[in-house]
């Protein structure tokens, strides 16, 4: 394969490439959603709690937040390809060290750190490289294939992460991840590179800011479930009376216009910046970026809802749980990669509208089907279409961000796309977490207050009690608590049928704002081109 010419030299050479990158955004992808039902064996095994394996968890995504936009001017710098593999080697270390941990602060290093620097390396690159090994015309179907790897790892990650904690170790995950880097590596070579014209320069005062921009921000975003979104929850920091989320949220939002003022002013002086603020002028390329926010924001969000109805409303296994995801992940991954092939030259704003319209069916129809007496087959019709859905926007979206812009900064474009996802997957996860418990708490203790069984007394401590917020807990593990507590009869009752109504108002609400997301994503799409790239047709 010459590179930059972005043709290969056999059907056999193309499958190898794309496998490649599919196996790395794969890999990406594969650890949030795996280490999530792992927690509280993780916890055990290494000797630490549930919330410093939390704070692992906070502390990789920030990482990620933190440097993906330098990640990709590194792959300018370096090349796209070298990036790639040196990416692949950081991460590897990452998950070995991970596989191996005695403890957290090793932990923390291995997974939170050199796996989360490994990512910027990698996910930018990814981008940048299915542009220089991929004709114009075939981009949309190589992109498709390379999201639906990634969204797909998403859905199975709980099902690996199950069978792993049931059956094996936790550790076995990081410790296969190690085989998958070595896999991906030795085919790497036959990448194509994306040729740079001249050898570009880091702006430091840029990274900086963007850095603490969308790190100040994310950790606002991190923190919602715990200090509260504006009113500040018991104990929790505040200053002038409202939450310290808002108050971070500020600040990025701020951090990120002084970066971008900078980048206009090194424009201005000639000199290269780290974001080319045209970038963002460019309507196409906003247009592909917002709908990338939005299909992460729901597609976590309902990663987040569903699994919980899963394990806790219903107590199916994680493995269960995992099962029962794969509609999602198989539809995905059928409708990103059949529509480019079946529909090549079909509208990406026509395709990208449907699988929002699609999105929006499968929420609602969740919503409506959920009831105290359903099961967990109610699942597969909506998560069939959310999954459709999903599939549409990334047989599209990769290459319509791409297609705006020269290939020489595909992999500015691909830090600039992977930080929006970010930002989408964090919203969207703490935005669907704090409308259920919102609900969740509210719908409590209205049954209790209306429920005559209950001692006016009893009324009265849970208000206080319950003031900053219901766990979202199983029917067995309120019973437990109830017993410990010396709960029981029919106040016991009253707080079990209460719990049980509460979780399922709160599950529907998480929906419904998840439901209006999609519905919103409709307004952004006219800025979506209505031709595929390189398309003659008007």
């Amino acid at each position: 394969m010459t590179p930059g010419t972005g043709t290969a030299e056999s059907p056999a050479r193309v499958r190898l490439v794309l496998l490649t990158l599919a196996a790395g955004q794969f890999l990406m992808a594969l650890d949030s959603s795996v280490m999530n039902v792992s927690i509280a064996a993780v916890a055990a095994d290494i000797g630490t709690t549930v919330t410093g394996i939390q704070g692992a968890i906070t502390a990789y995504t920030l990482v990620m937040a933190m440097f993906m936009i330098p990640g990709g001017k590194v792959g300018a710098l370096i090349g796209r390809r070298r990036a790639f593999m040196m990416g692949c080697c950081v991460y590897g270390c990452g998950s070995l060290i991970t596989a191996f941990a005695p403890n957290l602060p090793v932990l923390l290093v291995g997974w939170s750190f050199l796996e989360g620097i490994g990512a910027v390396l990698i996910l930018p690159a990814v981008v940048a490289l299915v542009a220089g090994n991929f004709p114009t015309e075939r981009r949309a179907a190589a992109y498709g294939l390379v999201a639906a790897a990634g969204a797909a790892a998403i859905a199975l990650g709980p099902l690996i992460g199950g069978f792993a904690a049931t059956y094996l170790s936790w550790r076995w995950v990081f410790a296969g991840e190690v085989l998958v880097v070595i896999a991906i590596l030795l085919p790497a070579r036959r990448l194509a590179d994306v040729p740079s014209g001249r050898r570009p320069h880091i702006d430091l005062v840029g990274t900086v800011l963007s850095a603490l921009g969308l790190g100040t921000f994310v950790y606002g975003v991190l923190r919602s479930d715990e200090w509260g979104w504006f009113r500040p929850k018991p104990e929790a920091p505040s200053w002038l009376g409202v939450s310290l989320v808002i108050w971070l949220m500020l600040a990025g939002v701020l951090l990120i216009r002084l970066f971008l003022a900078w980048e206009g002013r090194l424009v201005a002086g000639h000199r290269e910046p780290l974001i080319a603020p045209a970038l963002l002028r460019n309507e196409q390329l906003t247009g592909g970026l917002t709908m990338f926010f939005f299909q992460y924001l729901v597609l976590m969000g309902v990663f987040f809802v569903v699994p919980l109805y899963l394990s806790v409303a219903l107590g199916l296994s994680a493995l269960a749980t995992g099962v029962r995801l794969l509609p999602l992940s198989l539809t995905l991954v059928a409708a990103a990669t059949l529509i480019p092939r079946l529909l090549p030259d079909v509208s990406p704003r026509r395709v990208v509208r449907l699988g929002i319209v699609a999105v929006f069916a499968g929420a609602v129809t969740l919503m409506a089907a959920l009831d105290s007496g359903a099961g967990a087959e109610i699942v597969t019709v909506p998560l069939l279409l959310v999954g459709s859905g999903m599939g549409a926007l990334a047989s599209q979206l990769g290459s319509v961000t791409v297609s705006a812009v020269p290939d020489e900064q595909s992999a500015e474009v691909g830090g600039v796309q992977n930080a929006v996802t970010n930002l989408g997957s964090s919203l969207g996860t703490a935005l669907a977490g704090s409308i259920l418990l919102a609900v969740l708490t509210s719908s409590f203790l209205a049954t209790v207050e209306q429920n005559p069984a209950v001692p006016a007394r009893v009324k009265n401590e849970a208000a206080v009690e319950l003031h900053g917020g219901v766990t979202f807990l199983s029917d067995a593990q309120l019973k437990s608590a109830l017993d410990e507590a010396g709960t029981r009869g029919s106040v016991a009752r009253a707080a079990l049928d209460a719990n049980a109504d509460a979780r399922l108002d709160g599950l529907r609400a998480a929906l419904a704002i998840l439901a209006f997301s999609s519905a919103l994503a409709l307004y952004f799409t006219s800025r979506l081109p209505t031709s595929q790239p390189g398309s003659t047709r008007p």
